[in-house]
């Protein structure tokens, strides 16, 4: 239990700093952040926890991690569903709390974006769906090979929380343009279920491409990080 409340805590700091810094601060007047700023604040979401909670729950924070994580032999089967519950309602949470600061500016409205995730008119370049899901997949892929190299045994200890919180920045300053950035299904959904409309009908892309993507990572690092020669 103690495992799956880091889950739920990690996964509400992570919504509430990355989606908040882009719904509250990107564009804010004369000092907003703006999308470099929006990639470090998840990245350092992610930092932040893994040091926080990485001895308690690993800090996964994501469906789509602990997916991978089962899939490249680190994580049991039997928790993939708690944790990933626990992360989704850390999300939602995050979500509800940011909806609450956010309503209180005037002129706010929800479905015009809050921070979803989007494809074609609803993607922050217009990219099309096919874009949208090779980016995803691709993006998710590449941070399970980071996090799997990074907490491999043989790595250089202490140093796994800079690496993948690097990594999901880079992710960020690759892919806003193309779909807001997910590669987390429950950051998608924490948001998504606030937004409304579109922002859930498009839900299921950032689903199923994060999960694919990571099954993705898993398999390759299993064959370059095997001790096999």
């Amino acid at each position: 239990m103690k495992a799956y409340g880091a889950e739920f805590f990690g996964t509400f700091w992570l919504v509430l700093g990355g989606c908040g810094s882009a719904v509250l601060a990107a564009a804010f007047p004369q000092v907003g952040i703006g999308l470099l700023g929006v990639s470090l604040a998840f990245g350092l979401t992610v930092l932040t926890m893994a040091y926080a909670i990485g001895h308690i729950s690993g800090c996964h924070l994501n469906p789509a991690v602990s997916v991978g994580l089962w899939a490249g032999g680190r994580f049991p089967a039997s928790q993939l569903v708690p944790y990933i519950a626990a992360q989704v309602l850390g999300a939602v949470a995050a979500g509800a709390v940011l909806y609450v600061i956010a309503s209180g500016a005037v002129g706010f409205d929800a479905a015009k974006g809050f921070a979803s995730n989007g494809f074609g008119a609803h993607s922050p370049g217009k990219y099309t769906l096919v874009a949208a899901l090779v980016c995803e997949v691709v993006m998710t892929m590449f941070f399970l090979i980071v996090i799997l190299g990074a907490t491999d045994k043989r790595a250089p200890a202490g140093f796994a929380p800079i690496a993948i919180g690097l990594c999901l920045t880079l992710i960020h300053l690759i892919s806003i343009p193309v779909t807001n950035t997910s590669v987390n299904p429950a950051r998608s959904t924490g948001v998504a279920l606030f937004a409304g409309g579109w922002a859930v009908e498009q839900l299921w892309a950032f689903w199923v491409a994060p999960i694919v993507g990571a099954l993705l990572g898993a398999g390759a690092y299993r064959f370059i990080g095997s001790d096999e020669r």
